[in-house]
């Protein structure tokens, strides 16, 4: 018999506190909570010091697509309650670079205080204000599903988080069962809607399961590790491609399952992200992904993995009884509001995420204002990762020309460029220019307004646009005309790896973009047009 009995739900206020106060009956979560927790510090510090180098050059009053602009814009469109909710961000106040970096130091102090455990609900939720202020202000910069991710785990753990300033374990506050279910809802979402989608796009080399064969080379930014994989035979990527389908359309309903399925689920899952992340940069994606697994977990399952001393805190049925015992409640008054709070936030959260999912599965008609109203937050996504394979390497490179004649090439920091350069594994570090470098290089410059921005950054010499280069060679003066090069890349054979030290060979396509250059009298002039056309 259990020591502990689930206390019967006899009301609708009863089913509420059921969902939103948890409970100490084991198995608990206290000890996959505190995990989670201090990855999700470690994952937000992440994006921010990843940000704190680039966000001036990305969204300064000099970079590529400044923040000032567009806020004015949407100011200029909107009445002052619309804009505030069209763009939910600090940077209304200012968006000069001293707030830029605050915005990123700030965030990344908020974010080692969670690592710590001190205040987690205070420095969840400036994590959240924090990021959410750059997302909501970044225009292309931002429109990655990793981002919506974050955002969407950091708003529920909000929920999830123990009170007090040194809450420990959080003995006093357990889990809350329905911030619990969505964070788990989430990671099922990620796997299962990128299965779907996958389906639905049609693509060939899924069915044709030719998926894998050149995903390693393909992809935005490729590591070393990938590099031998894609050197393996298609036997193993087809069977990769199966692989791949089984974990993302059946496996991940484990989740809903008994606790020894989610165990058998977390120890299939969690070794296929570590292989995502030792063979591609995906920036913070895998890793929370990684983080939101650990969710599946209970206490019992984890301590029986901690050394002897820890055992003792994590042990299933030590915590004391869950909040609403005679005693402990807070006031009845300010228990409803909370609780009525809490329901209405994540219960918005979770029929919007929902609607997402019936919308792309079989286009039920859901009311769609809810959803359409949480969309500037992303705190409810929609997710589908690689519905549609790459089937080409393409890589954009600037050159700058002081006499319209010599062309020097600007180096990137982490993009495939240099032949004899190995791809390295910098993840969860995200270069959000290189990054969205890749996304254009498949489609028209038209389409990619940082692109012409970058140029006429380029010429103008700004700072903190070339801080995002590995190097400017051009230090003296600016140049006369940058032009964009297109060309595409395939990953050398291993005998050609070792007899020229050769990672890449390249082919020339075009001029990718217009080439400018900038007249005696500081004029900018287009002197040459692309010649290269849409790419399949």
């Amino acid at each position: 018999m259990r020591r502990h009995m689930e206390p019967r739900v006899t009301s609708p206020v009863h089913a509420i506190a059921w969902l939103l106060e948890g409970t100490s009956d084991p198995p608990g979560h206290l000890w996959p909570r505190w995990i989670f927790l201090r990855a999700l510090g470690a994952i937000y510090f992440s994006a921010f010091y990843s940000l704190a180098f680039q966000i001036r050059g990305l969204i300064g009053p000099d970079g590529i697509l400044p923040a000032e602009s567009y806020l004015k814009a949407v100011a200029g469109a909107l009445g002052p309650w619309q804009r505030l909710a069209s763009a939910p961000t600090l940077l209304w106040w200012s968006s000069g670079p001293r707030a830029l970096s605050a915005l990123c130091f700030g965030g990344m102090a908020a974010s080692l205080l969670l690592v710590v455990n001190l205040w987690p609900r205070g420095t969840l939720a400036l994590s959240f204000v924090c990021f959410l202020s750059f997302v909501a202000a970044a225009q292309d910069f931002s429109g990655y599903q990793s981002d919506g991710m974050l955002l969407e785990a950091g708003f529920l753990a909000l929920f999830l988080a123990p009170g007090g300033l040194r809450p420990g374990l959080g003995r006093g506050h357990p889990p809350s069962r329905a911030s619990l279910y969505l964070l788990r809802w989430e990671w099922f979402r990620i796997y299962f809607e990128s299965g779907v989608v996958k389906l639905l796009s049609g693509d060939p080399e899924w069915r044709n399961f030719t998926a894998m064969d050149e995903y390693y080379q393909n992809g935005p930014l490729p590591t070393w590790i990938g590099y031998y994989v894609q050197h393996l035979p298609h036997a193993f990527h087809a069977v990769t491609v199966c692989a791949t389908l089984a974990l993302e359309l059946a496996l991940v309903f484990l989740v809903f399952l008994p606790r020894r399925f989610r165990l058998a689920c977390f120890l299939i899952a969690t070794p296929w992200q570590i292989a995502v992340i030792l063979t591609a940069n995906y920036a913070f994606l895998n890793y929370l992904v990684l983080s939101l697994g650990v969710l599946l977990l209970d206490d019992g399952q984890v301590v029986s993995l901690l050394p002897a001393r820890f055992r003792e805190k994590g042990e299933p049925g030590l915590a004391p009884a869950a909040l609403g015992q005679p005693g402990e409640r807070p006031r009845r008054r300010w228990r409803a509001l909370r609780l009525s709070a809490c329901a209405l936030a994540l219960g918005w959260v979770g029929y919007a995420t929902a609607a997402e999912l019936a919308w792309l599965f079989a286009r039920v008609p859901v009311p769609s204002s809810p959803v359409t109203a949480l969309a500037p937050f992303r705190i409810a996504n929609r997710y589908g990762l690689f519905a549609v394979m790459t089937r080409g390497r393409y890589e954009i490179e600037f050159q700058g020309s002081a006499d319209g004649q010599t062309w020097v090439a600007y180096p990137f920091r982490y993009k495939a460029q240099s032949l004899d350069r190995a791809p390295r594994i910098f993840a969860p570090y995200q270069p959000r220019l290189d990054w969205n470098l890749w996304f254009a290089s498949l489609g028209s410059w038209r389409e990619y307004s940082i692109v012409p921005n970058l140029e006429i950054r380029l010429l103008q010499g700004d700072r903190d646009v070339l801080e995002l280069f590995a190097g400017n060679p051009f230090e003296r003066d600016p140049p006369r005309a940058i032009r964009v090069l297109l060309w595409q890349y395939w990953f050398t054979s291993l005998p050609e790896l070792r007899e020229t030290g050769r990672w890449w060979r390249r082919e020339l396509l075009g001029l990718y973009a217009p080439t400018v250059e900038r007249t005696q009298a500081g004029e900018l002039r287009i002197v040459e047009w692309p010649t290269v056309g849409p790419r399949d």
